[in-house]
């Protein structure tokens, strides 16, 4: 059987290490875009060095029997004929996974800021971030608020406009929110929220109203959209991602998606997961799947961030419409969660110091795979330790 994977990002690599770890002696071919060897993404919002961190060593390719062919663009896929043309080149397969991830987000009214995606965006950006530099940062999601942490801590002076009234509205409750943007303005950016920003290139922010703020260096930061081209001219289902079910089958035959280009159904929802975690997951879970694993993916979504000092940690995911809970966490630090309406514990965030957060949130993430139930009071009381509660579960 040979199997071919468009895509040589996190999940990409990871299917095609799990299949080797999973017993598969056939044929596995890595077709990348890009012309680095495959390397970690979450850093490049982190880490000001020139060097990325590879996800595997170039001999472990060699050793596992990976044929990994970088700078490689795929034209076609062809599902009647099960090739796909890249280069001119056609390459057969009898499993095909795609799992060309997502890129930022770009809005015409925005086309000439720098956005982060890539290991050549993320040098243009550090590039820009020197001290005393004044850069303007457009959202204030998890990429606009690790650069702005970034930035502050190269001594930029930073700001940051937000069009709501939260930072990280999508992904936390404010609670959460409203600490991680404390910490920002404690370290010296302007947070402008409910900002109604109505263009912007490289140098200038515009305001409603004609009012414009000039920068050394714009970076937008508005989120992403998945590459589902190959798939939607393939004639595969598309809805916000190439449409999968619980073993990340495609529409189409023996074509499977995984990572952040596909949508999922999990937890009675059908939804689609930027994550470091859920590429990795995903990537473990879709390999089992194109041997015959029957398994549906249930793995608990799981998001992290570092700014400055603080770490941020989400377990589970929120709904808008049900009560958030919390309880204090080391110091300056919050936990906030929600129970499902059984009262089993759904969903969990942090944020606050390193260590304290971390263990609180790996406690409560083994909850929430357990489905344990309490009291959400219970919970909240600091003077409860979640240990116990996991004993008792």
């Amino acid at each position: 059987m040979r199997v071919v994977i468009i895509g040589a990002g996190e999940c990409g690599v990871r299917a095609a290490f799990s299949l080797r770890e999973r017993g598969f002696e056939g044929q596995v071919t890595i077709l990348g875009e890009e012309a680095s060897l495959p390397y970690e993404r979450p850093p490049l919002s982190k880490d000001v060095t020139a060097t990325p961190k590879a996800i595997r060593s170039q001999d472990a390719y060699l050793s596992a029997g990976i044929d990994l062919c970088l700078g490689q663009t795929v034209e076609r896929i062809l599902p009647g004929a099960r090739q796909i043309i890249a280069g001119g080149h056609a390459y057969p397969y009898d499993r095909l996974l795609i799992a060309t991830g997502a890129r930022a987000r770009q809005v015409p009214a925005f086309a000439d800021c720098l956005t982060l995606r890539t290991d050549r965006d993320a040098a243009k950006i550090m590039a820009s971030l020197a001290a005393g530099a004044k850069v303007g940062i457009i959202g204030g999601g998890f990429i606009g608020l690790e650069l702005a942490a970034t930035a502050r801590s190269l001594g930029a002076d930073v700001t940051v406009f937000q069009n709501g009234p939260q930072v990280l509205a999508r992904a936390v409750p404010e609670q959460i929110g409203d600490l991680v943007a404390a910490r920002h303005r404690a370290q010296g950016v302007t947070l402008c929220l409910d900002a109604d920003v109505v263009a912007a290139d490289r140098t200038s922010v515009f305001l409603v109203g004609g009012a414009r703020i000039a920068f050394d260096v714009v970076i937008a930061g508005i989120g992403s959209a998945p590459n589902v081209e190959l798939a939607f001219e393939a004639g595969l289902k598309v809805d916000n991602g190439i449409v999968v079910d619980g073993r990340f089958r495609s529409s189409a035959p023996d074509i499977f998606a995984a990572g952040d280009c596909c949508s999922f159904p999990l937890q009675g929802r059908r939804i689609r997961l930027e994550s470091w975690k859920a590429a990795q997951d995903q990537g473990d879970h879709v390999a089992a799947a194109m041997l015959g694993d029957g398994a549906v993916y249930a793995k608990l979504p799981w998001f992290w961030s570092d700014q400055y000092d603080l770490t941020l940690q989400v377990a589970g995911l929120f709904d808008p419409l049900r009560a958030v809970h919390s309880r204090p966490a080391g110091e300056g630090g919050r936990i906030v969660f929600q129970c499902d309406d059984h009262g089993q514990l759904a969903a969990a965030a942090g944020a606050g110091p390193r260590q304290d957060i971390a263990k609180d949130m790996k406690i409560l993430e083994k909850l929430i795979e357990k489905g344990a139930a309490f009291e959400p009071a219970l919970i909240s009381d600091p003077s409860t330790q979640l240990k116990s509660l996991l004993k008792a579960a």
